[in-house]
């Protein structure tokens, strides 16, 4: 009896295995086949019962993160680590991606430490190099203020685009599909095109179909035309003229399509040269000059699984050879659906780049005729799950696309609208109160970075363009004049706000032997500890005394540096000397004649009170002896 129940445990062990095997089998065929959702099916009514591998989760969580659902995908990759077997590197990445969906950050910064120390991968680097992200994103967010539109539906609608007082999106509804062919992968309908009106105020009205003639039964989405509206680019699955097209591995890829308006019809529709059979291209965007195309593409010599590039376009419509953004910009990661403001500024949405989950949204400003480090642009745009898909116009009214909680669908298109505020006023004389012209006017941020500059006009007016929910300083200078700053912000709201600034004429008491530095109250040049380097706010004081000297062409003066008692009397020496030089050299970079500045540390030798060495004494008398003189020598 005991080997007969034996035999029907094994059996049943047996059954039970090949009964496992079997659906993971048919889940696996799913799985390969990108029908994910099928395969999630299969793969967690085996996890159910017990079942456990590397393998396993491996997929389980993969379906769900290349589906977009990254909270749940976190579930299984969780389950991965928590069998304590090496796996590769990329699901460091992919389960940090998943927690910071669930907005566990902490926990999603120990596995992005983890993935940087197993790769050389960018985005581990970024991350290194950038461990505060989410203060950052902090300090960024607020700029713009966000709303739902009512062209949402339950199923996928994404990638809006202008089109002249419309609107035109993907959606993959079934209230006006053309086909109404059901797609495997997501089992919804194949996307199509569809078109809304767009009021002055940016509120979206009824829906239609785009185009019979553009919209296949393949998948049609993220349309861009040009200003004339006759002409758009549009990415579609390889299929035209009624044919389709599969890469060597059998796979139906996207393309870039370009379509013409002829007679009221869209028409022509053609691939775009650079399109291949075995890679995708998809997404366009034009230039504001409509002389370079962007897009997206996976093509030979890109850095990740989807990089940013651009082509140029001639005068008759010829495409050039397709170049990669860079490093900069692009990741191991995916940087997609590209967008250039009026301004030549690109918006991209990635995953490579520090972000709060998903796809972020990230702005590279156009400086100098390259794109500066990308920056996150921060909530209420950005949210822990996918963000993409950014659009506006001249009027600042803007579109995006986004997957997070509280949507209509699985994809749902948002608006927004910037908020723009001008900062103006007038620079006047505190006593005469006379208006003064050619007065030199800087803008900073709230950390003392100049941000950009003008000139009073006739009137003694000044007006700089500033972001919203972000402090600034305004500093107006003159000849004879003492400089002045101010501080301003942060408001909220779109609008327009009045800051004059008066300034007082310079009356200095200067003579040989004069101390600049009691005249002008800037006795202390702060220093970072045991550093000689220029800080932002001792230059601002430097600044000062570079204006007088800028007053007086024949002044020259001896810079002189003292330090407190405390370290040893040589280290003081020393530290003070390489101060007192590298102020120096500061006002000579700031246009002082060399021949007109002497410099030396004197360390703790010339103590102004009797804090010497071993004396108790409290930090304000200490700091009274860490001071610079600006003795004026000739003038």
């Amino acid at each position: 009896m005991k080997t007969i129940y034996t035999i029907i445990v094994a059996l049943s062990i047996t059954i039970g295995a090949y009964g496992q095997g079997a659906k993971l089998n048919k889940a696996d065929k799913k799985y390969d086949k990108y029908s994910y959702i099928d395969a999630i099916e299969i793969y967690e009514k085996v996890a159910e019962k017990g079942y456990k591998s590397v393998d396993l989760f491996q997929k389980l969580g993969n379906a769900y993160y290349f589906n977009g659902e990254l909270d749940k995908a976190s579930k299984w990759y969780g389950e991965l680590f928590a069998l304590n077997q090496e796996v590769e590197p990329e699901y460091y990445f992919r389960y940090a991606q998943a927690l910071k969906a669930e907005e566990k950050y902490d926990k999603s910064n120990e596995y992005m430490e983890l993935f940087n120390q197993k790769t050389n991968d960018s985005r581990g680097k970024l991350f290194a190099e950038n461990k505060d992200y989410l203060k950052d994103i902090d300090a960024v967010s607020g700029k713009y203020t966000m709303d739902k539109t009512d062209v949402n539906s339950e199923y996928y609608d994404y990638g809006p685009s202008f089109f002249g007082n419309q609107i035109v999106f993907t959606s993959s509804r079934s209230e006006g599909n053309q086909y109404s062919k059901i797609h495997d992968w997501t089992k919804q309908n194949f996307t199509d095109l569809f078109v809304t009106s767009i009021d002055d105020k940016g509120k979206l009205g009824s829906v239609e179909n785009f185009s019979k003639t553009v919209n296949t039964k393949f998948n049609e989405s993220s349309p861009i035309f040009t200003k004339d509206g006759k002409t758009m680019y549009f990415t579609r699955n390889n299929y035209n003229d009624g044919k389709k097209r599969k890469s060597d591995d059998k796979v139906i890829m996207e393309k870039i399509y370009k379509a013409e308006l002829v007679n009221g019809e869209w028409t022509n529709i053609k691939e775009l040269p650079f399109s291949n059979d075995n890679y995708k291209t998809a997404h366009p965007a034009l230039s504001p000059d409509e002389k370079t195309l962007y897009f997206a593409s996976d093509m030979p010599g890109s850095f990740g699984n989807s990089d940013l590039y651009k082509v140029s376009i001639d005068s008759n419509g010829n495409f050039g050879t397709p170049e990669n953004l860079g490093p900069d910009i692009n990741t191991e990661g995916r940087e997609t659906f590209p967008f250039i403001d009026p301004n030549n500024n690109l918006f991209f949405a990635s995953d490579g780049h520090p972000g709060l989950g998903g796809l972020d949204i990230f702005e590279a400003k156009y400086t100098n005729k390259s794109f500066e480090k990308p920056v996150n642009v921060g909530k209420p745009l950005n949210s822990s799950m996918d963000d993409f898909g950014y659009v506006v116009n001249k009027d600042n009214i803007g579109f995006f696309s986004s997957n997070r909680d509280g949507g209509v669908g699985f994809d749902d298109i948002y608006t927004f609208k910037v908020c723009t505020h001008t900062l103006n006023g007038a620079i006047t004389d505190i006593d005469t109160k006379e208006i003064l012209p050619n007065a030199k006017v800087v803008l900073f941020d709230d950390k003392m970075n100049k941000i950009t500059e003008t000139t009073s006009s006739d009137k003694g007016l000044y007006s700089f363009k500033i972001e919203c929910n972000k402090k600034y300083y305004v500093r107006a200078s003159k000849e004879e004049y003492e400089k002045t700053e101010k501080s301003f912000g942060p408001v909220a709201v779109t609008g327009e706000s009045k800051l004059d600034i008066e300034l007082k004429r310079n009356v200095f008491p200067v003579e040989v032997g004069t101390d600049l530095a009691k005249i002008l109250d800037v006795s202390i040049i702060y220093f970072d500890l045991d550093k000689w380097n220029i800080r932002p706010d001792a230059a601002e004081d430097l600044e000062k005394i570079i204006a007088v000297m800028n007053q007086y062409p024949n002044m020259s003066i001896d810079i002189r540096s003292h330090t407190d008692s405390r370290q040893t009397h040589k280290y003081n020496e020393l530290l003070s000397d390489r101060r007192a030089k590298s102020t120096l050299e500061f006002m000579v970079k700031n246009g002082i004649s060399r021949d007109r500045l002497t410099a030396k540390g004197y360390g703790e030798t010339q103590l102004v009170n009797n804090c010497s060495d071993g004396v108790p004494c409290s930090e304000a008398e200490h700091q009274k002896n860490r001071r610079s003189e600006f003795i004026v020598l000739k003038m």
